[in-house]
């Protein structure tokens, strides 16, 4: 399987929306392009155009990934991913922090899914990573650890490698996306900062016996 940058985005938002605002599931167009332009959360921040999102929803539900539901006028879109992958709301969990925020440490993992799922311990989520990488397609890579960092970091193969380049190199749609990759251009440096304390007061933490993640 090799996504887009704009499928993964769309599909992570979907999943995303399904686990932490059911009530508002599935999302309308105008719904899910607000996900997808969310400020928090996300990296790099996006300024998707709604037509590109409908247009990446047409190439998900193309490839049997999502599904959209007409009523009257409206349209409301759901992902099918976990039927897909057969994966279950763990995997599915893992997954979607990773497709919405660049590669993860186990930590980091743990401590972003909770309005997701609830993992008990990192060990869990230790677990969880390594059966996806060990299916006969992994779904997930250990990238090592970066400069400053306790824990290996990991990252989905839903992009196949480009999963693994620059999370600013958007594929593009018409041209339509050229704002939102000027728009990230200084992204990365703030979110290395971020990811660094969110690292140092894990370890802090964990060395004062607090706990093993940071609040999101």
């Amino acid at each position: 399987m090799e996504l887009t940058a704009e499928e993964i985005r769309v599909l992570g938002c979907l999943i995303e929306k399904e686990a932490t605002t059911p009530d508002h599931y599935p999302l309308s167009t105008n719904a899910l392009t607000n996900a997808c332009n969310q400020k928090t959360s996300r990296e790099p921040v996006v300024a998707f155009p709604e037509r590109v999102v409908s247009e990446t929803m047409l190439l998900i539900r193309q490839a049997g990934l999502a599904r959209t539901i007409t009523s009257g006028r409206s349209q409301k879109h759901r992902h099918i991913l976990d039927e897909v992958l057969d994966v279950g709301p763990e995997q599915l969990a893992v997954l979607a922090i990773m497709m919405l925020r660049g590669p993860q440490t186990p930590g980091e993992l743990r401590t972003r899914t909770e309005r997701y799922v609830g993992f008990d311990s990192v060990e869990r989520v230790d677990a969880v990573l390594a059966g996806l990488a060990g299916r006969e397609e992994p779904l997930v890579v250990d990238l090592g650890r970066a400069p400053g960092q306790s824990q290996n970091r990991w990252a989905h193969l839903l992009g196949g490698e480009a999963s693994l380049g620059d999370p600013g190199s958007w594929s593009g749609n018409g041209g339509d996306v050229d704002n939102a990759a000027e728009a990230t251009a200084a992204g990365p440096t703030l979110a290395e900062r971020v990811r660094d304390l969110e690292e140092r007061l894990a370890a802090l933490e964990s060395a004062l016996g607090l706990g093993d993640g940071t609040p999101d």
